[in-house]
């Protein structure tokens, strides 16, 4: 599985942007898929990850309330709709997949996709 983010951005504090991951590989619908961010000088973080059906969710309780994640297994694409952004969410936000879900959130996943960098401004 190759997975490419995009639809980062910079946008104000308050915005809203939506990051698209895209696979390639006809078994992505077996995948569990998260979303990870790195900011400068700090460690990478889960931010949400979502079930290979996309019936279950889990968020990182900074972004909970505002970050939604979802996926269309037609279009082999897992989206993060981001609203309320604040300036500390501003980081290269990055895709993986993984047989389970529970390996998404801990980090453990067997497939990265490069990062899209989103910038929120104060």
């Amino acid at each position: 599985v190759q997975l490419r983010a995009s639809g980062g951005g910079l946008v104000q504090a308050g915005g809203s942007l939506r990051l698209s991951c895209a696979a390639s590989g006809r078994t992505f619908n077996t995948y569990a898929t998260g979303w990870f961010r790195q900011a400068p000088g700090k460690e990478r973080e889960f931010v949400a990850a979502i079930s290979w059906g996309g019936g279950t969710t889990y968020y990182a309780d900074s972004v909970k309330g505002r970050f939604t994640i979802s996926r269309d297994n037609a279009k082999n694409t897992v989206y993060l709709q981001m609203n309320n952004l604040k300036p500390e969410d501003t980081a290269v936000y990055s895709c993986a997949a993984a047989g389970l879900t529970s390996t998404v959130v801990a980090g453990k996943c067997h497939y990265w996709g490069q990062g899209t960098l989103v910038t929120v401004s104060s």
